[in-house]
C-alpha cells in the first residue's frame, strides 16, 4: 500500500513544529549518548545491548516524525534537519527546518536538497 503524502501549509507546519522540536531534541540527545557509549566500548559497540536499545529508541523517534507526515534528514544526528512536504507556487516542495532555527522560514525543491534552501515567499507565510 502506497503511503499518502501529507502536504503542510506553512501554518500547519508551524503548529506541528513544537512536537517536532521535542522529538528532534530526543533524537540528538540519544544519538549523543550512544556516541559516548560506543566510544567507551570500542570494537564491542555493535553488539552492546545499550547501543542496540538506543538505536531502537532513535528509530522510534524517526517513526514518530514520519507518522506526522514529515521526513527526518540528518543522518549524522547533529543538526536535526526535518522536511515538511508542501506546495509553493503550484510546485511540490519541502519546507525545511533545522533544530537551531526558531521558525520554519526555508524551503527547497524536491531535487535540490538542503543546499538549495531558499526563503519561503511572504505570501506563503
Amino acid at each position: 500500500m502506497e503511503m499518502q503524502i501529507k502536504y503542510f501549509t506553512h501554518s500547519e507546519a508551524k503548529k506541528t513544529l513544537p512536537l517536532v522540536k521535542q522529538i528532534v531534541k530526543d533524537i540528538i540527545k540519544t544519538a549523543g549518548e550512544m556516541r559516548i557509549l560506543a566510544e567507551s566500548l570500542g570494537n564491542n559497540a555493535e553488539s552492546d545491548p545499550g547501543i542496540l536499545n538506543m538505536m531502537d529508541q532513535i528509530n522510534g523517534y524517526i517513526k514518530e516524525i514520519e507518522d506526522l507526515g514529515c521526513y527526518y534528514k540528518d543522518w549524522n544526528f547533529s543538526i536535526g534537519l526535518v522536511d515538511f512536504p508542501s506546495v509553493i507556487q503550484g510546485r511540490e516542495v519541502l519546507l525545511c527546518w533545522r533544530s537551531d532555527e526558531e521558525e520554519i522560514i526555508y524551503y527547497h525543491d524536491m531535487e535540490a536538497g538542503y543546499q538549495g534552501r531558499k526563503l519561503i515567499p511572504d505570501e506563503y507565510l
